[in-house]
């Protein structure tokens, strides 16, 4: 059998797994809140992964190796910041959302907001709306992701790759919901876990060990061995982004704003016992950090072996550094291992982008539809347009992967920035701070968005800013927040309270 068949067989292995998941996982479903969150059955491995597998994403092997190959030892930062994300998310915003949410019946964190800023109809539309627009950015990089991996390991077109992946996700969440969603987590997390530890030490190994990788990548330059590149705008090189302003703003941004994310903090919402928040923080991040650093120093073996000429990333595509992590175990790894990696990679991808979906396909239903325009629609009608929702947005993100960005963690990016403006404030200030008002989480919402889109394009398109765009965006987002708790006549106390149109419990 060669190699490309072992290839075609995992992949074609792995993809019927999950699609015998999801239809199982559809027959369980008998609700709204049984398709959007498992009917709050999640067991606490089940949760932990899924927490995790949230997070992961594309970023967490083609990004975060990309990312190494090409910056060096400045960008471990990420390594650090995102398992803290999991961690802020289950400590600082789990026990408490969970108490509010398992009262009222919450099926999202819009529902949460909306209640608590006393606004059904502006909060939960304006945070339903960022979530639609946040995932929609989030999911292009998740496809992009699929298309290199499935380009690389079954030597088929890039489009052809996003278009079977895309369509292979959104099956299983169409049908399946969350559970198919948390279950097809745990395959693909386990997968992910072992691989990562099985491939990248043969990385290192075939490198000449982590000593060499150091030698050679001092000799690229010094700087690549350092905590920060020089605090110089525009940078030395391009390459030499993470400057200490702006390693301090991606700290910030990778475990704040994915802390709070939508796809992320939504799982808190699925889980039957508070008692999950007493050891799931140090489970999550044990198992993220640990193969989280294994993928960097994978990417800087991999420069490390392109400098010696042992291996070189494919040309005339758009975003080569991403190429990193699959160049290297085609040319180390043995023709089984790398057989795997291609599922490997998949998995890690897929237990993000399926997660994304779903989100959406609650926000557009149950936040916009049921919530705003038709309080009187059915169980049944708020699930065929949560499933309906899920197709579309499959569909768009899907056009626009056709169209990849240079470099995969700066899209990812992107998505996290807007969420770390837009809702970090709002939810933060409603679980711990009473003066927090309608006024302010309005205008919080509104200036996170529209400074973090302005900032976003003004760094991208015009000059790059000395730390990241969602920086000045949060600030912006904080302050508005604050001024109008202060206001006279303006605190939540003094509010009058209106009529909250969810799903409360009996």
């Amino acid at each position: 059998m060669s190699d490309q068949t072992a290839v075609w067989m995992l992949t074609a292995g792995y993809f019927g797994v999950l699609l015998v998941i999801g239809f199982w996982a559809g027959r369980k479903i008998k609700s709204f809140e049984g398709y959007f969150l498992a009917d709050r059955r999640l067991g606490f491995w089940v949760f932990t992964i899924l927490m995790v597998g949230s997070m992961s994403s594309g970023m967490a092997l083609l990004g975060a190796a990309g990312l190494g190959y090409f910056a060096g030892w400045p960008t471990i930062w990420e390594q650090t910041a995102v398992p803290l994300g999991v961690v802020i998310a289950l400590c600082v915003f789990g026990p408490r959302l969970h108490a509010a949410c398992s009262r009222a019946g919450h099926l999202t964190v819009q529902d949460y907001l909306a209640e608590r800023y006393e606004s059904p109809m502006l909060v939960r539309g304006l945070s339903a709306m960022t979530v639609v627009i946040i995932s929609l950015i989030y999911m292009v990089g998740q496809y992009t992701a699929i298309g290199i991996t499935m380009q690389r390991a079954l030597g088929i077109s890039y489009e052809m790759g996003v278009v079977i992946g895309a369509v292979l996700v959104t099956v299983y969440v169409f049908v399946g919901g969350l559970y198919a969603v948390s279950w097809t987590t745990l395959f693909q997390g386990l997968i992910l876990v072992l691989g990562v530890v099985g491939v990248a030490p043969i990385i290192v190994s075939e490198a000449g060990g982590m000593t060499e990788v150091n030698r050679v990548l001092g000799e690229v330059d010094p700087h690549m061995l350092a905590v920060f590149y020089p605090q110089q705008h525009p940078p030395v090189a391009p390459y030499a982004f993470m400057t200490p302003a702006f390693a301090f703003s991606l700290f910030v941004l990778l475990s704040m704003g994915l802390s709070c994310a939508p796809h992320v903090i939504n799982n808190i919402l699925a889980i039957p016992d508070s008692r999950y928040f007493r050891w799931a923080p140090l489970a999550a991040f044990v198992i993220f950090a640990g193969f989280f650093n294994l993928i960097k120093w994978a990417g800087l073996a991999t420069r490390s072996l392109a400098e010696k000429g042992a291996l070189s990333l494919p040309e005339g595509v758009a975003n080569p550094n991403d190429f990193a992590f699959l160049v290297a175990v085609e040319t180390v790894a043995r023709p089984e291992v790398q057989a795997l990696f291609g599922v490997i990679v998949l998995a890690a991808v897929m237990s993000t982008t399926d997660r994304l979906l779903l989100t959406v396909g609650g926000a557009f239903a149950w936040d916009i539809y049921r919530n705003i325009f038709r309080p009187e629609a059915s169980d049944r009608a708020v699930m065929n347009v949560s499933r309906g929702a899920v197709v579309a947005s499959a569909a768009l993100s899907l056009v626009l992967a056709l169209y990849p960005m240079d470099l995969l963690a700066w899209l990812i990016w992107m998505g996290v920035g807007i969420m770390l403006a837009v809702f970090t404030p709002s939810l933060f200030a409603g679980l711990y701070w009473k003066r927090a008002n309608r006024l302010g989480a309005v205008l919080s919402m509104s200036v996170g968005l529209a400074a973090s889109c302005g900032f976003g394009y003004y760094d991208r398109f015009v000059e790059r800013l000395p730390v990241h765009f969602s920086l000045p965006a949060f600030c912006l987002s904080v302050a508005a927040l604050v001024v109008c708790a202060w206001l006279p006549h303006l605190s939540s106390d003094s509010s009058p309270k209106l009529q909250f149109s969810g799903r409360r419990r009996e």
